[in-house]
């Protein structure tokens, strides 16, 4: 156990002090302090000691320099077992810190409020930074704590050793503190890699908020949590058990489907992690039912996703199939009534989800894949009409909607649409012919009828055999990326065939 006689605080977050102080001052501890923290403290009528007058060093630098001091540090990291050491303290008069109490700077909360460049930089922490490292590499003498949610755990444990801790729990607050130092240099890091337009910068940091830690992963034997790098996701669950990784997993990919679709329209089906259907149609029952008819079968146990708020007409229709989980803008109230009633259905509130400007990631074995998300936002202009037959602005407009769903699908990917509606996915083939025969197969199997069915491709079709089965299935449009060597043999099919071809000379896959 090591006791403890001085205590240094100087926090920003400066909420639930009094019960601290009150153990300390219980336990003789000596408090020093500063800034607005020892004004805070003074105000609760405890005894503490300026730190200006504990080094006999004024601050300076409006404030900039006030911690980093010799009798500071010292005092933190000298070990106590040490002749030398001791020593050294005897020599220049110092004294030992055995408790360092210290929370940063708002740096995360300031890039909330303010793109202001000086008040950013003022936010950054220099001392506070700097004498939690010193604590925490001497956690064998020196408590640290960062964070006033450790504040009962230390109380605790004070009570319990009698104004002492032990090892064990310097050792856990040391690691915390080491963390929490980094969380806070990659904020920072993070930053500045926007500022300058360095995504890919010689090193990288990636971080996170814990949200939740889950029961398992894809499959029980494994672990699984989920991190943020803000507070929160996003999205509000407002009903039902908690949420799998799997549920996760499939939850992102509908939200960023639904997300790329017309503000306030659209119906996204998901089930592992590939859109089993999609509708933009305006009427929201047509555009859920519709959506549905795609692949009801595949929908089963899946995730619905709906770019508006579910009323009570749709919740009804949702009521008769199986879902895991749906998710809206906002829910009135009688569709709550009618989903609630659902044993073990999720369901979540998207409204205040918003996409932000962040990286994809993979990993395996410790190496990292990293690139942009594939959101670029398509006009008419980007793409070129190679056939001789010209698309309607239906047509077109279908056109449009497929090849954006079909960022999404598994690559090989190939969606079938018609009356901006899915009515077959083809997904997750290696052979871009299998996919055109699933997407024929389920746009066949569900009886989806239609006179002006288009097809998008997420590449291009290496040879004329996929471009073949489609048409034969009675597509009568067809965008894909363009860039094989059989390209002109592919265009002279489409105009043999009065066909409409457009080249979106870009491609999607998604693995």
């Amino acid at each position: 156990m090591k006791k403890i006689k001085r205590a240094l605080i100087s926090v920003s977050d400066k909420k639930n002090l009094k019960p601290l102080l009150s153990v300390l001052k219980k336990n003789k501890i000596e408090i020093i302090s500063s800034g607005g923290t020892f004004k805070e403290i003074r105000k609760l009528n405890f005894q503490c000691v300026e730190i200006s007058k504990y080094t006999d060093s004024s601050e300076i630098l409006n404030g900039r320099v006030k911690t980093l001091h010799p009798k500071i540090h010292a005092g933190i990291l000298n070990k106590r077992n040490s002749k030398s050491h001791y020593r050294d303290l005897i020599k220049n008069n110092f004294e030992n810190i055995d408790l360092v109490i210290v929370n940063f700077y708002p740096f995360e909360n300031t890039l909330k409020k303010t793109s202001n460049l000086e008040k950013i930089i003022e936010n950054i922490d220099i001392g506070g930074p700097t004498m939690v490292r010193a604590a925490a590499k001497n956690y064998n003498d020196v408590t640290v704590i960062t964070s006033s949610k450790q504040y009962d755990d230390l109380i605790n444990e004070m009570v319990k050793f009698k104004g002492a801790t032990s090892q064990n729990f310097r050792k856990r607050m040391s690691q915390i503190a080491f963390t929490e130092t980094a969380y806070y240099d990659a904020l920072i890091s993070n930053y500045f890699n926007k500022l300058t337009n360095n995504h890919f910068s010689q090193r990288k940091i990636i971080y996170g908020n814990l949200i939740e830690k889950l029961r398992y992963g894809e499959n029980s034997h494994q672990e699984s949590a989920i991190y943020s790098q803000n507070d929160s996701l996003g999205i509000k669950q407002i009903h039902g058990k908690q949420l799998s990784y799997n549920n996760y997993n499939d939850i992102f990919t509908a939200l960023t489907i639904s997300k790329s679709l017309p503000k306030n329209t659209g119906t996204v089906i998901v089930k592992h992690s590939n859109p089993c259907g999609v509708s933009i149609l305006y009427d929201n029952v047509k555009c859920y039912k519709s959506a549905l008819a795609c692949d009801p079968i595949s929908a089963f146990g899946g995730i619905v996703c709906c770019n508006f708020k579910i009323n009570k007409k749709i919740a009804l229709e949702m009521k008769k199939l199986f879902i895991e989980v749906v998710i809206g803008n906002n829910f009135d109230r009688e569709a709550l009534k009618v989903l609630k009633k659902k044993k073990n259905l999720r369901l979540i509130d998207a409204s205040n989800f918003i996409f932000l400007d962040s990286l994809k990631f993979n990993s395996v074995n410790g190496n990292i894949l990293l690139q942009s998300e594939d959101k670029k936002i398509f006009k008419k202009k980007d793409f070129k009409i190679v056939s001789k037959k010209k698309p309607s602005k239906s047509q077109f407009d279908n056109l449009l909607f497929a090849f954006n769903v079909c960022r999404y699908v598994k690559s090989n990917a190939i969606v079938l649409a018609s009356n901006k509606t899915t009515i077959g996915i083809g997904s997750g083939q290696p052979s871009r012919l299998d996919s055109c025969q699933i997407a024929i197969e389920k746009m066949k199997k569900f009886k989806i009828s239609s006179s002006d069915i288009v097809a998008a491709s997420d590449a291009f079709f290496p040879f004329i055999d996929g471009v073949e089965k489609l048409i034969q299935s009675g597509v009568k449009a067809v965008i894909q990326p363009s860039g094989s060597i059989r390209d002109k043999e592919i265009i002279k099919f489409a105009n043999e065939t009065n066909t409409v071809l457009v080249f979106s000379k870009t491609r999607h896959f998604r693995h």
